[in-house]
């Protein structure tokens, strides 16, 4: 097979063969990018692959480019690396290498062509070009890496459960191309990732999440969670989630597979984002109803207090996954806590209040809220599911409404608490916030609008009545 090159990238690669021309280095484009070019998927990085050093090869072909790029280099690892405009190139020296049973870090040495592409995880990134004077495109396929590309299958290029227990990793990395690409896990392969899936403990957590995050990024993420759970990993890296599996039945009477449920729930949100947060959003959402499970003789099985039980749990599945504690993770705590209160009100009347509550708590995430709400509908009644979405357009339509009259999105109280301590004398203390809290609820209720003179004088009275603080 013969690939074709862009002209920018023609004009790349020609300068790192004029380099290893010049160093008398073997030099080979390698991985994935070979296999992404072959697949028609865009890719920004290639990695090179020398027979020699590849640091020094990284140096020379750096003074090639005008301006010079910066050369990040790790001479522990013998690895270099150049950004170019919109293009990371890495370079790294032909090796082969040797692992001892408690670690993943191998022991490195030189190696030939065929020593490094025999130590890489899986056949479809074994695919090499030479890169010289003339590039001709010509891909080296020592392990019929084309044809498993054609048939759509993850395969490693040595014995499988030796390559997961020298690298455990690769049991994850198999599970995200066989994701991202939508291919199967060729069965001997898969069988050895079931085989040394406890030897996934000695990866660090961020190299873990890492994986996870691209399997979440894919087109159908379900599809990699499916794999987790069915090869044994799930187990290891997240078992929170397994709670969610099964059926429970009482006088006949049960509830659906919650896992099954939220694979759905993700799978239809991803349809419409690619916000890695509101996927977790949509991963973690029913994550405490195994917690919160019980079965009352005349309503069946409840799940209540789930949704506030889940977002508190929240910031511990975060920590230990290594996952970020900022704003991302306070955005996804906020859609869990909140995402049953749209679709209870499309069980009721709309007051305007319940619609102004939503509203103010929700802020500027009340549209990934409804996306989510929306993606939590897997009912496979179809009546069901249209009566649900018209209720949900319904609730949209209030939602608009309501905030172009009562402005309460991201809402401001037009009463500070400097406004109270200076009006009357005080301190500050709890007796400014019970006014301020009254003045809220007053304005989410209806009872005053949202403007500074009704709530200037609900002020006054309202320290009338409470007879909190003498009132001139």
């Amino acid at each position: 097979m013969q690939i074709e090159f862009s002209e920018k990238e023609l004009f790349t690669f020609k300068k790192i063969a004029k380099a290893a021309e010049k160093l008398k280095l073997p030099c080979y484009l390698i991985g994935g990018f070979v296999r992404d070019k072959i697949l028609n998927r865009p890719n920004k990085d290639a990695d090179i692959m020398c027979v020699g050093d590849a640091i020094e090869l990284a140096h020379y072909v750096a003074e090639l480019f005008n301006p010079k790029p910066t050369v990040a280099y790790f001479k522990n690892f013998g690895t270099a690396q150049i950004k170019l405009p919109d293009f990371e190139i890495e370079f790294v020296g032909a090796r082969k290498e040797s692992y001892k049973h408690h670690s993943r870090k191998p022991e490195v040495e030189s190696g030939t062509l065929e020593d490094d592409l025999l130590r890489r995880d899986f056949t479809i990134n074994t695919l090499a070009i030479e890169l010289h004077k003339k590039i001709s495109g010509d891909v080296i396929d020592n392990f019929d890496g084309i044809k498993h590309l054609q048939e759509k299958i993850i395969k490693t290029p040595s014995e499988p459960s030796k390559t997961f227990s020298d690298d455990p990793l690769r049991m994850m990395r198999a599970v995200r191309f066989a994701t991202q690409l939508g291919f199967t896990i060729e069965k001997q392969t898969f069988d050895a990732i079931v085989s040394n899936a406890e030897r996934i403990k000695i990866i660090s957590q961020e190299r873990i999440t890492d994986e996870l995050n691209k399997i979440m990024l894919a087109e159908k993420p379900s599809a990699g969670w499916h794999l987790l759970q069915q090869s044994g990993l799930l187990k290891f890296i997240f078992s929170q989630l397994l709670a969610l599996q099964g059926a429970e039945y009482i006088d006949g009477i049960g509830h659906k597979d919650n896992f099954s449920h939220t694979l759905q729930v993700l799978d239809n949100i991803a349809a419409h984002t690619d916000d890695l947060w509101l996927r977790w959003a949509a991963l973690l959402h029913d994550i405490a109803k195994p917690a919160t499970k019980r079965f009352d003789a005349e309503h069946g099985w409840t799940f209540h207090g789930h949704e506030a039980l889940g977002a508190k749990w929240v910031p511990k599945i975060f920590a230990k996954l290594k996952l970020p504690q900022n704003e991302k993770m306070r955005l996804v705590q906020k859609l869990v806590a909140l995402h049953l209160r749209p679709i209870s009100l499309t069980k009721e009347n709309i007051t305007d209040s319940a619609v102004r509550r939503l509203l103010f708590d929700a802020g500027d995430d009340i549209d990934a809220l409804m996306m989510l709400c929306q993606a939590d509908i897997t009912s496979k009644n179809k009546a069901k599911v249209r009566r649900y979405l018209n209720n949900f357009e319904i609730v949209r339509k209030r939602l608009i409404e309501v905030e172009e009259k009562d402005k309460v999105r991201n809402w401001q109280p037009p009463i500070t608490g400097e406004i109270i301590m200076q009006t009357f004398g005080l301190k500050p203390g709890k007796k400014i916030g019970v006014i301020k809290d009254a003045i809220r609820e007053a304005i989410l209720d209806g009872i005053i609008p949202n403007a500074y003179n009704e709530a200037y004088k609900f002020m006054i009275q309202k320290a009338k009545e409470l007879n909190l603080f003498p009132v001139g």
